[in-house]
């Protein structure tokens, strides 16, 4: 695969200031490299995992979309940046969204949920599973100015939590990180639910770095407001979504 089509940035600890040797593959400081802890064999699924990356997202230090680049059978796990998508830069896209059985996984109105999905899909066939990859805002920023995803079809996950990515605050306890995101779907899809602790591993052991490293755990932004502890102001565009998931406890406070 062309190196200018995936690329991941250095990444530092907080904190330290000393250039130090990083690992090639996942471009972490050796001393917290979680590629020991990527699957023995490569996760292979029958079908792909298209991720739609914003560029604020490809600059963070702890993002978890290589965890699924690396840890997925080579070509398995493709990775395109920008904010509207298909492109004429996003080289062969197009087609993959145009092949039969693609999904893009975003929660709405029209989704249905991919257990029911799972169960209807013709055995054998391939599938493609689209994830769009940064904040919430900008996942709903880049769907709505990328009318191509809107003609298909729209799945969500089984409403599971919390996240175990606790150095990173998440809108509520069910939205999920990148790599648990992918990796629920395509152990529904494939009714293997074996792919789950086999992906997130390298998640577990990012977290686990981070925090002895002096990072704190995050509770979520709708679990803050309950306890009276989220400081920032709430906009409008917080309370709508607070609106579409937060208890009514919650909006009762603001």
């Amino acid at each position: 695969m062309d190196e200018d089509f995936i690329r991941f940035s250095d990444d530092i600890v907080s904190g330290d200031a000393v250039q130090r040797t990083s690992c090639e593959k996942c471009r972490r400081p050796l001393r917290v490299c979680w590629c020991s802890y990527l699957p023995d064999t490569p996760v292979k699924i029958n079908g792909k995992i298209i991720i739609l990356q914003h560029p604020d997202e490809e600059k963070r230090n702890l993002k978890t979309g290589p965890m699924l680049f690396h840890g997925m059978t080579s070509g398995q796990c493709l990775i395109f940046y920008g904010k509207k998508f298909p492109s004429a830069k996003h080289q062969g896209l197009k087609e993959m969204l145009e092949e039969p059985h693609t999904y893009v996984l975003y929660p709405g109105p029209q989704s249905k949920c991919i257990t029911d999905i799972s169960h209807t899909h013709p055995q054998g066939e391939s599938y493609n599973l689209v994830l769009i990859d940064g904040t919430w805002q900008q996942a709903k920023s880049m769907y709505f100015h990328s009318p191509f995803l809107h003609s298909l079809p729209q799945v969500s996950l089984p409403e599971l939590g919390p996240s175990l990515y606790v150095i990173r605050t998440q809108p509520s306890e069910y939205c999920l990180s990148t790599v648990e995101s992918a990796a629920l779907a395509m152990s529904i899809m494939e009714k293997d639910k074996s792919i789950v602790d086999k992906l997130v591993h390298p998640l577990k052991a990012l977290c686990t770095f981070q925090l002895k490293y002096g990072a704190v755990e995050h509770q979520d932004k709708v679990t803050l407001l309950e306890l009276g502890q989220y400081r920032k102001p709430v906009g409008k565009r917080t309370m709508k979504f607070l609106r579409q998931t937060a208890h009514k406890s919650v909006l009762e406070k603001l």
